[in-house]
């Protein structure tokens, strides 16, 4: 009997606990953890519903820019943190979705080791040329590139939706292009315009203070449909390369075993700052479209890309050793 009533009492107590617990948080600093270097999409969406989370919060939220490994660096630290709402992951698709097919010998589960928060935004890639390569769309940049085999292309790194788009763009166009990796978009750009590489998929936000100077041509954008944030610029599809169609999505996770009521607390937060007209307007400015979700959707949404990319990675052939 008194053992029974031993078990009840510490039961109850540590329902209370992690009642008090749930209603105190947050109550210290939240880390975001981004897989790149400053400047990308990532890096600027996490910054962006940061400030706007700590207004609402009360409490200090600060990113920390971690790239490498295609993302694995940032996912580390956040699956080997405490799943107590406090480290959190800023990522793309490139790294929930692409790394675990593109790396073969890492096992990666994004759904087993992170627990998804929010969908929060999502950023078109644009197709960006030097000028000098002297062309003024897609059908002649294919052109060139097959009197000129190996222009090398830039990438935000290996693994990134940017690189993937490009091996996308060599298989349907039957080119050959050479890879450089970079370690953000931010660094992209500007070897793009010192024609250090010759072409590039790139965010809207990194390529049009360099188009408008006349450093760079964008040529088309990679998903179905042209996009409200820049209707002039035609989709590949348009372009004469059929069934091209990629998307970035970015959103914020968690350490797998996050308690519930954190994650719903998170959820909220990330959705009540994606979608606040101010934050709207700072995003679509350069280039992102804040979104929000469930919890629930996000994942969805994760389970239809890892298969979707596991398809284009077969059959582009763009695996990593």
């Amino acid at each position: 009997m008194l053992r029974k009533i031993l078990m009840t009492v510490s039961v109850m107590a540590s329902f209370c606990h992690q009642a008090t617990y749930a209603e105190t948080f947050p109550s210290k600093t939240i880390r975001l953890i981004v897989p790149y270097q400053p400047g990308g999409s990532p890096d600027i969406l996490a910054r962006t519903l940061g400030q706007k989370m700590s207004e609402s919060i009360g409490q200090p939220v600060i990113v920390e820019n971690r790239p490498g490994g295609g993302g694995l660096v940032a996912s580390n630290i956040v699956t080997n943190s405490a799943p107590d709402g406090y480290t959190l992951l800023v990522a793309d698709s490139s790294v929930y979705s692409i790394t675990p097919s593109l790396y073969r010998k890492v096992n990666f589960d994004p759904l087993k080791v992170l627990l998804p928060i929010s969908l929060a935004a999502t950023s078109p890639v644009y197709l960006a040329v030097n000028p000098e390569l002297k062309v003024s769309n897609v059908k002649e940049l294919i052109a060139l590139a097959k009197q000129k085999p190996g222009l090398p292309y830039g990438s935000s790194g290996n693994g990134s939706a940017h690189h993937l788009s490009m091996e996308l763009f060599k298989s349907l166009s039957r080119i050959d292009l050479t890879h450089i990796p970079y370690k953000g978009a931010s660094q992209t750009a500007p070897a793009l315009v010192s024609n250090e590489v010759s072409l590039a998929f790139i965010g809207l936000n990194v390529a049009t203070p360099y188009a408008k100077a006349g450093k760079l041509k964008v040529l088309a954008i990679a998903t179905g449909q042209r996009s409200s944030l820049s209707p002039e610029i035609p989709t590949m599809a348009e372009s004469g390369v059929p069934d091209f169609n990629i998307s970035i999505t970015l959103g914020v996770l968690a350490p797998a075993g996050t308690p519930q009521s954190i994650v719903k607390t998170l959820n909220a937060e990330v959705n009540k700052a994606a979608r606040a007209p101010d934050v709207q307007q700072r995003l679509q400015a350069l280039g992102v479209e804040g979104v929000g979700s469930t919890p629930e959707e996000f994942t969805e949404t994760i389970r239809k890309e890892l298969a979707s990319y596991k398809k284009l990675v077969i059959s582009t052939g763009a695996q990593i050793d």
